[in-house]
Protein backbone atom coordinates (compact mmCIF):
# COMPACT_ATOMS: atom_id res chain seq x y z
CA UNK A 1 0.00 0.00 0.00
CA UNK A 2 1.42 3.34 -1.08
CA UNK A 3 0.30 6.04 1.35
CA UNK A 4 0.99 9.77 1.63
CA UNK A 5 0.02 12.46 4.13
CA UNK A 6 -0.88 16.02 3.15
CA UNK A 7 -0.82 18.08 6.34
CA UNK A 8 0.61 21.55 6.97
CA UNK A 9 1.33 21.00 10.68
CA UNK A 10 4.51 18.94 10.66
CA UNK A 11 4.21 17.60 14.24
CA UNK A 12 0.69 16.38 13.43
CA UNK A 13 1.94 14.80 10.20
CA UNK A 14 4.76 12.99 12.00
CA UNK A 15 2.40 11.74 14.70
CA UNK A 16 -0.04 10.44 12.08
CA UNK A 17 2.78 8.71 10.21
CA UNK A 18 3.92 7.05 13.40
CA UNK A 19 0.41 5.82 14.20
CA UNK A 20 0.03 4.47 10.66
CA UNK A 21 3.31 2.60 10.85
CA UNK A 22 1.98 0.84 13.97
CA UNK A 23 -0.93 -0.30 11.79
CA UNK A 24 1.46 -1.60 9.09
CA UNK A 25 0.65 1.33 6.81
CA UNK A 26 4.04 2.78 5.82
CA UNK A 27 3.95 6.42 4.77
CA UNK A 28 6.14 7.10 1.76
CA UNK A 29 5.71 10.86 1.52
CA UNK A 30 4.57 13.81 3.64
CA UNK A 31 3.51 17.02 1.89
CA UNK A 32 2.73 20.28 3.66
CA UNK A 33 1.17 22.73 1.20
CA UNK A 34 -1.06 22.99 -1.86
CA UNK A 35 1.85 24.05 -4.06
CA UNK A 36 4.10 21.23 -2.84
CA UNK A 37 1.34 18.65 -3.34
CA UNK A 38 0.57 19.79 -6.90
CA UNK A 39 4.23 19.57 -7.88
CA UNK A 40 4.53 16.13 -6.31
CA UNK A 41 1.44 14.72 -8.05
CA UNK A 42 2.65 16.00 -11.41
CA UNK A 43 5.99 14.19 -11.05
CA UNK A 44 5.08 10.99 -9.19
CA UNK A 45 2.81 7.98 -9.46
CA UNK A 46 -0.35 8.62 -7.47
CA UNK A 47 -0.64 6.69 -4.19
CA UNK A 48 -3.24 4.16 -3.13
CA UNK A 49 -4.31 6.21 -0.13
CA UNK A 50 -4.08 9.86 0.91
CA UNK A 51 -4.58 11.27 4.40
CA UNK A 52 -5.70 14.78 3.57
CA UNK A 53 -6.02 17.86 5.75
CA UNK A 54 -8.50 20.39 4.35
CA UNK A 55 -6.89 23.69 5.26
CA UNK A 56 -3.21 23.93 4.39
CA UNK A 57 -0.80 26.78 4.93
CA UNK A 58 -1.33 28.22 1.44
CA UNK A 59 -5.00 27.44 0.84
CA UNK A 60 -7.68 24.77 0.79
CA UNK A 61 -6.55 21.32 -0.30
CA UNK A 62 -9.42 21.30 -2.83
CA UNK A 63 -7.17 23.50 -4.97
CA UNK A 64 -4.92 20.48 -5.51
CA UNK A 65 -7.70 18.63 -7.31
CA UNK A 66 -8.59 21.61 -9.46
CA UNK A 67 -5.14 21.22 -11.03
CA UNK A 68 -4.44 17.48 -10.74
CA UNK A 69 -6.79 14.59 -11.56
CA UNK A 70 -6.26 12.49 -8.44
CA UNK A 71 -7.83 9.01 -8.32
CA UNK A 72 -6.47 7.90 -4.97
CA UNK A 73 -8.57 6.88 -1.99
CA UNK A 74 -8.82 9.70 0.53
CA UNK A 75 -9.30 9.82 4.28
CA UNK A 76 -9.92 13.36 5.44
CA UNK A 77 -8.31 14.70 8.60
CA UNK A 78 -10.30 17.78 9.50
CA UNK A 79 -11.82 19.99 12.17
CA UNK A 80 -14.87 21.09 10.16
CA UNK A 81 -18.37 20.97 11.65
CA UNK A 82 -20.57 17.95 11.27
CA UNK A 83 -22.76 18.94 8.33
CA UNK A 84 -19.70 19.36 6.15
CA UNK A 85 -18.19 16.17 7.53
CA UNK A 86 -21.24 14.24 6.42
CA UNK A 87 -20.60 15.41 2.86
CA UNK A 88 -16.97 14.34 3.03
CA UNK A 89 -18.01 10.95 4.30
CA UNK A 90 -20.21 10.39 1.25
CA UNK A 91 -17.32 11.09 -1.10
CA UNK A 92 -14.38 9.49 0.66
CA UNK A 93 -13.35 6.40 2.58
CA UNK A 94 -13.76 8.14 5.91
CA UNK A 95 -12.90 11.28 7.87
CA UNK A 96 -10.98 11.69 11.10
CA UNK A 97 -11.79 14.57 13.38
CA UNK A 98 -8.73 16.23 14.89
CA UNK A 99 -7.10 15.47 17.21
CA UNK A 100 -6.94 12.02 15.65
CA UNK A 101 -7.95 9.16 17.90
CA UNK A 102 -5.92 5.94 17.64
CA UNK A 103 -8.96 3.66 17.52
CA UNK A 104 -10.78 5.77 14.93
CA UNK A 105 -7.65 5.72 12.76
CA UNK A 106 -7.49 1.94 12.95
CA UNK A 107 -11.18 1.69 11.98
CA UNK A 108 -10.61 3.97 8.97
CA UNK A 109 -7.67 1.89 7.77
CA UNK A 110 -9.67 -1.32 8.16
CA UNK A 111 -12.50 0.26 6.18
CA UNK A 112 -10.12 1.12 3.35
CA UNK A 113 -8.67 -2.39 3.30
CA UNK A 114 -12.16 -3.92 3.28
CA UNK A 115 -13.54 -1.69 0.53
CA UNK A 116 -10.52 -1.57 -1.78
CA UNK A 117 -12.57 0.72 -4.01
CA UNK A 118 -12.01 0.90 -7.73
CA UNK A 119 -10.46 3.97 -9.29
CA UNK A 120 -13.88 4.89 -10.64
CA UNK A 121 -15.33 5.03 -7.14
CA UNK A 122 -12.42 7.11 -5.95
CA UNK A 123 -13.14 10.05 -8.22
CA UNK A 124 -14.26 12.71 -5.73
CA UNK A 125 -16.69 15.44 -6.70
CA UNK A 126 -14.91 18.26 -4.92
CA UNK A 127 -17.14 20.93 -6.46
CA UNK A 128 -20.16 19.43 -4.71
CA UNK A 129 -18.27 19.33 -1.43
CA UNK A 130 -17.12 22.92 -1.76
CA UNK A 131 -20.69 24.11 -2.34
CA UNK A 132 -21.57 22.91 1.15
CA UNK A 133 -18.95 25.14 2.71
CA UNK A 134 -20.08 28.73 3.07
CA UNK A 135 -17.16 31.04 2.28
CA UNK A 136 -14.46 28.60 3.50
CA UNK A 137 -11.65 30.81 4.74
CA UNK A 138 -8.58 30.19 6.79
CA UNK A 139 -9.68 28.51 10.02
CA UNK A 140 -10.30 30.91 12.89
CA UNK A 141 -9.61 29.84 16.45
CA UNK A 142 -11.03 31.55 19.53
CA UNK A 143 -9.15 34.70 20.42
CA UNK A 144 -11.08 35.51 23.58
CA UNK A 145 -13.31 33.96 26.22
CA UNK A 146 -15.87 35.44 28.58
CA UNK A 147 -16.61 34.59 32.19
CA UNK A 148 -18.94 36.02 34.80
CA UNK A 149 -17.35 37.86 37.72
CA UNK A 150 -20.10 38.91 40.08
CA UNK A 151 -22.53 40.99 38.02
CA UNK A 152 -19.96 41.63 35.29
CA UNK A 153 -18.68 39.78 32.25
CA UNK A 154 -14.90 39.50 32.08
CA UNK A 155 -13.23 39.25 28.66
CA UNK A 156 -10.12 37.05 28.62
CA UNK A 157 -7.78 37.18 25.64
CA UNK A 158 -6.50 33.75 24.62
CA UNK A 159 -2.95 35.14 24.36
CA UNK A 160 -3.10 36.06 28.07
CA UNK A 161 -4.02 32.53 29.17
CA UNK A 162 -1.05 30.61 30.53
CA UNK A 163 -3.03 27.39 30.80
CA UNK A 164 -6.51 25.93 30.85
CA UNK A 165 -7.11 23.28 33.49
CA UNK A 166 -9.89 21.20 35.01
CA UNK A 167 -10.60 20.95 38.69
CA UNK A 168 -13.63 19.68 40.63
CA UNK A 169 -15.60 19.25 37.38
CA UNK A 170 -14.91 22.86 36.41
CA UNK A 171 -12.69 24.29 33.65
CA UNK A 172 -10.48 27.28 34.45
CA UNK A 173 -8.33 29.77 32.57
CA UNK A 174 -5.18 30.81 34.43
CA UNK A 175 -4.02 34.18 33.12
CA UNK A 176 -0.68 35.98 33.04
CA UNK A 177 -2.00 38.43 35.64
CA UNK A 178 -2.15 35.58 38.16
CA UNK A 179 -5.93 35.14 38.16
CA UNK A 180 -7.94 31.95 37.60
CA UNK A 181 -11.36 32.22 35.96
CA UNK A 182 -14.09 29.59 35.77
CA UNK A 183 -15.32 29.05 32.20
CA UNK A 184 -18.57 27.55 30.94
CA UNK A 185 -16.88 24.92 28.78
CA UNK A 186 -14.81 21.74 29.02
CA UNK A 187 -11.29 20.81 27.99
CA UNK A 188 -12.80 18.52 25.37
CA UNK A 189 -14.67 21.44 23.79
CA UNK A 190 -11.51 23.54 23.85
CA UNK A 191 -9.73 21.02 21.60
CA UNK A 192 -11.43 22.42 18.50
CA UNK A 193 -11.31 26.05 19.68
CA UNK A 194 -7.65 26.58 20.60
CA UNK A 195 -4.88 27.41 18.13
CA UNK A 196 -2.90 24.12 17.98
CA UNK A 197 0.39 25.90 17.31
CA UNK A 198 -0.02 27.82 20.58
CA UNK A 199 -1.83 25.45 22.93
CA UNK A 200 -1.02 21.80 23.67
CA UNK A 201 -2.90 19.36 25.88
CA UNK A 202 -0.13 17.93 28.03
CA UNK A 203 -2.42 15.73 30.12
CA UNK A 204 -6.08 15.01 30.75
CA UNK A 205 -6.08 18.01 33.08
CA UNK A 206 -4.01 20.74 31.40
CA UNK A 207 -3.67 22.73 28.18
CA UNK A 208 -0.59 24.98 28.17
CA UNK A 209 0.31 28.06 26.13
CA UNK A 210 3.80 27.75 24.62
CA UNK A 211 4.34 31.50 24.96
CA UNK A 212 4.06 31.30 28.75
CA UNK A 213 6.34 28.34 29.39
CA UNK A 214 9.21 29.44 31.61
CA UNK A 215 10.99 26.10 32.07
CA UNK A 216 10.71 22.39 31.22
CA UNK A 217 12.24 19.93 33.68
CA UNK A 218 12.79 16.17 33.52
CA UNK A 219 10.38 14.35 35.83
CA UNK A 220 9.96 10.80 37.10
CA UNK A 221 8.93 7.91 34.81
CA UNK A 222 10.19 9.64 31.64
CA UNK A 223 7.74 12.50 32.08
CA UNK A 224 8.29 16.27 31.94
CA UNK A 225 7.31 19.03 34.32
CA UNK A 226 6.29 22.40 32.90
CA UNK A 227 6.79 25.63 34.81
CA UNK A 228 4.79 28.62 33.64
CA UNK A 229 5.53 32.28 34.30
CA UNK A 230 2.82 32.85 36.92
CA UNK A 231 0.70 29.75 37.46
CA UNK A 232 2.07 27.76 40.40
CA UNK A 233 -1.01 26.39 42.21
CA UNK A 234 -0.47 22.88 40.83
CA UNK A 235 2.26 20.84 39.17
CA UNK A 236 1.86 20.59 35.41
CA UNK A 237 3.16 17.23 34.24
CA UNK A 238 3.32 16.07 30.63
CA UNK A 239 1.91 12.56 30.73
CA UNK A 240 4.30 9.86 29.53
CA UNK A 241 2.23 8.98 26.44
CA UNK A 242 2.23 12.64 25.35
CA UNK A 243 5.91 13.46 25.88
CA UNK A 244 7.00 12.58 22.36
CA UNK A 245 4.20 14.56 20.71
CA UNK A 246 4.91 17.46 23.05
CA UNK A 247 8.55 17.56 21.99
CA UNK A 248 7.54 17.48 18.33
CA UNK A 249 5.06 20.28 18.96
CA UNK A 250 7.84 22.44 20.42
CA UNK A 251 9.91 22.21 17.25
Amino acid sequence: MNTIIIEDEKPAARRLARLLEELDVPVTTMLHSVEEAIEWFQDNEHPDLIFLDIQLSDGLSFEIFETVDVRSAIIFTTAYDEYALQAFKLNSIDYLLKPIDDEELEIAVKKYRALKPSSQKLALDFDDIKKLLVNPLEREYKKRFTTRVGQHLKIINADDVECFYSENKGTYAATSEGRNYLLETTLENLESELEPKTFFRVSRKFYVNVNHINDIVSYTNSRLQIKLNRFSEQEIIVSRERVRDFKLWLE
